[in-house]
């Protein structure tokens, strides 16, 4: 076998453990998670797993670096499309949610992770999440400077935004299920992604927005 092939079989099955890997983190967290399951999800042996990535540590590493990766290059190709603070604002808003709910397992990781204080992989979760963070605090910056944003807190703005999205899309099913025992209680159950967006995004920009200033501002 050429070396070229090996090359290609080797990228390929570290490509399937990681798919397989987001899966089981998702579902069992760091902790449950185990080597075993994740070698017979793959359909692989459980040294070739730890060939690749030699403990379950530097897995998850190279799992949530390929998530946080994923997302921060979908915001940013989405940021140069626009060049109004409001519309930059909203595109962030609208690239992370629609790419969360395309991939649950993202805001369930993150939220592990977060309520853990990113202690298996802290290097990682910093590094992505304060790219993430600089990207919405330049925008929330730009609007100030042209005079169209209000001062804010960014860093209260970031969370409140990353997460609401990230707790309505994971208690998705739980907020169907009370709704559907009490129908009073109002858990916007039907509502989809675009619409939790829409509300977000409008109550954020009510915050925000100086009054009488246009919207290429």
């Amino acid at each position: 076998m050429s070396k070229k092939i090996q090359k290609r079989n080797a990228e390929a099955s570290k490509a399937l453990i990681i798919t397989h890997a987001i899966t089981l983190f998702s579902e069992k967290g760091y902790a449950f998670a185990s080597m075993d399951a994740l070698a017979k999800r793959s359909g692989l042996n459980k040294a070739m797993v730890f060939y690749y990535f030699k403990n379950k540590k530097g897995l998850y590493a190279a799992v949530m670096h390929k998530i946080l990766i994923q997302i921060q290059s979908a915001v940013l190709e989405e940021n140069k499309q626009h060049s109004a603070p409001r519309e930059e604002l909203e595109g962030f808003v609208r690239t992370y949610a629609r790419f969360a709910c395309k991939h649950p397992y993202l805001p369930s990781l993150l939220l592990r992770e977060l309520s853990d204080n990113g202690a298996i992989v802290p290097e990682v979760l910093f590094t992505s999440m304060k790219q993430l963070f600089v990207l919405f605090s330049s925008i929330l910056k730009k609007g100030e400077d042209r005079g169209c944003f209000v001062h804010t807190a960014p860093m209260i703005l970031y969370f409140m935004v990353l997460g609401t999205l990230n707790l309505m899309i994971t208690t998705k099913t739980l907020r169907i299920q009370a709704h559907q025992e009490d129908s009073e209680i109002d858990t916007f159950a039907s509502g989809n992604i675009d619409e939790i967006v829409d509300y977000i995004v409008e109550e954020m920009l009510r915050m925000l927005v100086v009054p009488n200033k246009g919207d290429n501002q």
